[in-house]
């Protein structure tokens, strides 16, 4: 049998935590080994505990998720956090991606969401609640106005899809065999050529034009 996958849910609200804590547990092939309330809390734990996947609130007392999750990732590469979120927290969906989470789900998700999310993040992919990126496409269609042609070059075309596997600057330098500058050189050209302002335009654009699926 396989081990089971070791969570941690860190999030300020306790019944939150025991409902999202229970679901998880009823899963079969996870369990939830350790809950936080804030950033800091979270830190401290993980000094003794070995843990697969986080679930990460972002606006918490003390350290928000944002501050959480670099700190966290700085300490432990192969850590994999998911983002918890609300719609009115949109505007720290760009920092957290940035910060390395690789996922994000809405807070009034199903089990079914849940499961696929858990599994899908924990087996090396990304996921984004639906709903999310609906928020997302709608969001800055009014900011975005693409060329009429679009030429990607080969290289650009490999950021791109390494973006929508959730690695960060260095993860996909170090994928693709370049500096970290380079890497951020090409995501600059993305941007210019989309007329995007930041990942989650250009993620979202991009799905939309049929460039990456998630």
């Amino acid at each position: 049998m396989d081990p089971l996958i070791r969570i941690v849910i860190v999030d300020d609200h306790e019944i939150f935590r025991s409902g999202l804590k229970m679901v998880i547990n009823k899963l079969g092939y996870a369990k939830v080994i350790g809950e936080a309330e804030n950033g800091m809390a979270f830190l401290s734990l993980m000094e003794n505990t070995e843990t697969d996947l986080v679930l990460m609130d972002i606006e918490m007392p003390v350290m928000n998720g944002i501050e959480a999750t670099k700190k966290a990732l700085e300490l432990y590469p192969d850590l994999k956090i998911i983002a918890l979120t609300m719609f009115r927290e949109d505007a720290y969906i760009q920092s957290m991606i940035e910060a390395g989470v690789k996922g994000f789900l809405i807070k009034n998700i199903s089990k079914d969401v849940l499961d696929r999310a858990l599994q899908a993040v924990y087996n090396g992919k990304t996921y984004y609640s639906e709903e999310l990126w609906d928020y997302f496409t709608k969001a800055i269609a009014k900011e975005e106005h693409p060329a009429d042609v679009l030429h990607l070059t080969p290289r650009e075309m490999e950021v791109l899809d390494l973006l929508a596997e959730g690695l960060s600057n260095k993860e996909i330098g170090e994928r693709m065999f370049v500096s970290e500058r380079t890497v951020v050189g090409h995501k600059s050209n993305l941007m210019a050529k989309t007329n995007c302002k930041n990942t989650v335009a250009l993620l979202a654009y991009a799905i939309r034009k049929g460039l990456i699926e998630l």
